[in-house]
């Protein structure tokens, strides 16, 4: 098995053992954070009904802007709009879903990103 196989399975492995506790509900979403080379996700979901609440994401114009940032600086302010998203829809408490991902690096940022918007988790 290559090294990029192996990385996946692994991913995959700690992303199906946090599935197992992570349900969002319609009280209390499930954020799911996503995070590919370049760019990162975030969205509320309501597994209950399988719906996605809110969103947002560094490929939009909006947040990543005109002004040179690193990645890190990104998912912060990624993190911090899709918690002003959440607050207009009247979500303050959500269940954080690294989704296989390290807490560590752009994923801490965006939850703390989050964290500092107003969510609570």
């Amino acid at each position: 098995m290559k090294k990029q196989a192996q990385k996946a399975a692994r991913r995959e492995r700690r992303r199906r053992r946090s599935k197992r506790h992570a349900f969002g509900t319609e009280s209390r979403p499930r954020l799911v954070v996503y995070r590919s080379l370049s760019h990162i996700y975030g969205q509320l979901v309501n597994d209950g009904s399988g719906m996605t609440v809110v969103a947002a994401s560094s490929t939009e114009k909006k947040l990543s802007g005109s002004k040179k940032q690193t990645k890190i600086e990104l998912s912060t302010v990624v993190g911090k709009e899709l918690a002003e998203r959440a607050k207009k829809s009247k979500i303050s408490k959500v269940v954080f879903d690294r989704n296989g991902f390290l807490y560590h690096g752009r994923v801490k940022a965006f939850a703390e990103g989050a964290r500092e918007g107003g969510l609570e988790f």
